[in-house]
Parts: C-alpha cells; sequence; structure tokens
C-alpha cells in the first residue's frame, strides 16, 4: 500500500487547510482510515479516525474543528482543519487500517500554524 498525504503547508492561526492522501489500491478494502500528527518532542497523536461504516471519532483538541471524511471512488482520505492554532502545529500522517490491526504509513505532510 503506498500512501500520498498532502495539503500541508503554512497559515495563520484561524486559517484552514484541507489534507488529502490518496491511496493506492481500494480504499474500501480498509476498516478504518486514520490521520495521525506528531509535533516535534511530542507523542504521536491520534486525531481522526473514520471507519467503513461511516461512524468518526476526533480527538477532544480537534473536535468541532477538524472533519474527516473517504471518497472511496477517489481513493482518497481527507481532513478539513478549521480555526488552526498554534499547537495544530506538526506533521501529519494519513494511515489506512484493516480489521486485522494491520495500518500503513506514508511520509506525512507538514502543518504549521502561525500566531
Amino acid at each position: 500500500v503506498q500512501l500520498q498525504a498532502s495539503g500541508g503547508g503554512l497559515v495563520q492561526a484561524g486559517g484552514s487547510l484541507r489534507l488529502s492522501c490518496v491511496v493506492s489500491g481500494s480504499i474500501g478494502s480498509f476498516n478504518a482510515m486514520n490521520w495521525y500528527r506528531q509535533a516535534g518532542g511530542k507523542q504521536r497523536e491520534l486525531v481522526a479516525v473514520m471507519a467503513s461504516d461511516g461512524n468518526t471519532n476526533y480527538a477532544d483538541s480537534v473536535k468541532g474543528r477538524f472533519t474527516i471524511w473517504r471518497d472511496n471512488a477517489k481513493n482518497t482520505a481527507y481532513l478539513q482543519m478549521n480555526s488552526l492554532k498554534p499547537e495544530d502545529t506538526a506533521v501529519y500522517y494519513c494511515t489506512p487500517r484493516r480489521i486485522s490491526g494491520e495500518e500503513w504509513w506514508g511520509q506525512g505532510t507538514l502543518v504549521t500554524v502561525s500566531s
């Protein structure tokens, strides 16, 4: 499985970004799509999850600001990030996950939020 995450960049606090993650193969074959982030010197954080049935879960730190969805026809997962804060600065990774627990990681995309 190959992943191509994009959409990161530099944005001012309060701004928005949309991250995309193109998955090689059928995204529908995975039971979940996840977005993680890792800021420098900090532990990796699971930010958002979308299950194959459409259910979503978010970290408390992003609830109400981030939205995850997937387009199976395009084999792409998205993360819409609004009202960005400097503490959202991190490298963001999308990871498709199978029910077996197997998970794949790509190179990530860097999001930098300036105050």
